[in-house]
């Protein structure tokens, strides 16, 4: 058994326990720590053989989720009239082989057929080993019931497995004990002594008469005073839950079918990865010398170089402003220019007697306003123009003695490019010169 100190350190974790008895179930849910153990809630879930198990099992489900516990697989104790309990001694037996023995003499331990019983068995000390027999009917009864309400179960076990590994989580193992509470098989005894391991009963009669009777078996004296354990049966088995490493390990549950919380289990794989980690640092981290003096040299040209090669870098970004610098005036000279063509073909298209009184130009759109003696066919010789599309008159046209006031937004274009100018006589040798686009005359309003 390890040492105290190391067990207390060791003793961390949250557990589930629950206690099966002839109608309810009882069912503790406990937290582990180096300073003790301390009982989060405590349920009862009557009736559960009469109940539906889905009902049940629902409200197993919200007791441990309500403490932080949803996670956990459960210990399970099997009423301990329903188990039979043996210490035997297996002196010289090593534990590879102590399976084979315990199988091998199960028969004088039990008066079911071979078959139909299931055995958990641990190793109390080099000598002694506590057994315990289910029928194997019974067994499957509570395996088929757990799983049909959806109880994630680590252990099937009894209680003396559970209490002898509680009493030692964070204390010493007593010298003698001799302890009793009443459950709902009847008044159940437990104690241990240098006689007898493990002593674990249950008794149809006065307690005090069961004190002796139990002290006579542990051959303990007649004046031994029964101490309390200050703990429930479910919470022995919480306590196993939470701290599966250290408790006994009779479980009737076949391996296969066992479900685990425990953070224990990922130890060894934790190790296993710090101790890979340091080898592929250590690794990665030798280098071989002459290769640091290589690295400190290359290191050293790099910095020698560095101001011409940032030199370079400068007169790059210097290169990319001066072409960006240029890109941006030459778009500023195209854009007066096209302003300039703009004004110079709206002069000329409103001649007198028509006139503007307002030009807005911005880089998407001109507003014109001004007078004409008839107003609404100016859209389409404004839609005409290579340079001016999409026009419509912003406000109502107005009406003065001779004309007509208007306001018109037209969206601006970008002109086709001009054509090539013709060779002389290239026309009269493709045939006659084309026919002029027909002219649209607008009183007061001259095309160009």
């Amino acid at each position: 058994m390890l040492p105290l100190s190391v067990r207390k350190w060791m003793a961390f974790g949250s557990g589930v326990g629950i206690e099966v008895g002839p109608a309810d179930l009882t069912v503790s849910v406990v937290r582990m720590r180096p300073s003790g153990a301390s009982v989060l809630g405590v349920e009862t879930i009557e009736n559960f053989r009469g109940r539906p198990a889905a009902e049940w099992g629902k409200q197993y489900a919200d007791f441990v989720k309500k403490h932080g516990a949803g996670h956990v697989a459960s210990v399970v104790l099997v009423p301990r009239q329903e188990v039979i309990v043996r210490t035997v001694a297996f002196p010289g037996v090593k534990d590879a082989e102590l399976g084979a023995a315990v199988t091998y003499q199960s028969d004088t331990l039990h008066p079911y057929e071979e078959d139909d019983a299931v055995l958990a068995w641990a190793r109390l000390d080099a000598v002694n080993v506590l057994i315990g027999v289910v029928r194997r009917q019974v067994f499957d009864g509570y395996l088929a019931l757990f799983a049909e309400a959806g109880v994630k179960v680590a252990s099937f076990t009894f209680s003396a497995a559970a209490i002898r590994s509680a009493i030692r989580l964070v204390n010493d193992p007593p010298a003698q004990l001799l302890s009793g509470q009443p459950t709902a098989d009847g008044f159940e005894v437990y104690g241990e002594s240098e006689a007898k391991a493990v002593y674990s009963a249950v008794f149809d009669m006065d307690p005090a008469r069961a004190f002796a009777f139990a002290a006579a078996e542990l051959r303990l004296p007649a004046e031994t005073e029964p101490v309390e354990l200050g703990m429930g049966l479910s919470q022995a088995a919480a306590m196993a839950s939470a701290c599966p490493g250290l408790a006994l390990d009779a479980n009737l549950l076949p391996e296969s079918a066992r479900r685990t919380s425990s953070k224990l289990r990922y130890v060894p794989t934790a190790v296993l990865a710090v101790v890979l980690a340091g080898v592929c640092g250590a690794i990665l981290l030798h280098k071989p010398y002459d290769e640091k003096v290589y690295r400190e040299a290359l290191e050293a040209e790099l910095k020698a170089t560095e101001p011409l090669s940032s030199r370079v870098g400068n007169l790059d970004k210097n290169i990319d402003k001066t072409k960006k610098r240029v890109v941006q005036l030459d778009e500023f000279r195209k854009r007066t220019r096209a302003d300039l063509d703009l004004v110079l073909e709206l002069t000329s298209t409103f001649a007198a007697p028509a006139f503007l009184s307002g030009l807005d130009l911005t880089r998407d759109n001109v507003t014109i306003t001004g007078e004409a003696e008839q107003a609404a066919p100016l859209l389409r010789v404004l839609d005409g123009s290579p340079r001016l599309a999409g026009s419509e008159f912003i406000t109502p046209i107005g009406r003065l003695q001779t004309s007509e006031v208007f306001r018109i937004r037209s969206l601006r274009e970008t002109p086709p490019p001009a054509p090539v100018a013709a060779v002389p006589g290239a026309a009269g040798a493709a045939g006659a010169a084309p026919t002029p686009p027909p002219q649209v005359v607008i009183p007061g309003v001259v095309r160009p």
